[in-house]
């Protein structure tokens, strides 16, 4: 089988309207993946964080108040 690579000039320029569809799309891609893993990764640690930092203050906060209760 003939190797298609070989077959490219190299003397040619690359239109410049394929040029900005290339690049429009490789930034397409690359935003798509951003809010993918915004959303699959960043987002849930943001919630587990949340949960857990506000369960350590209600708890912090039952503990003061049964202390103040208590005195």
């Amino acid at each position: 089988m003939e190797n298609p690579f070989k077959k490219i000039l190299y003397d040619e320029k690359l239109p410049e309207v394929i040029r900005d569809r290339v690049t429009d799309n490789i930034a397409l891609i690359k935003l798509s993946l951003e809010v993918a893993e915004l959303f699959t990764i960043k987002l849930p640690n943001v919630m587990a964080t949340l949960i857990k930092d506000n369960h350590i203050t209600t708890t912090n906060a039952k503990d003061k108040f049964n202390q103040a209760k208590d005195e």
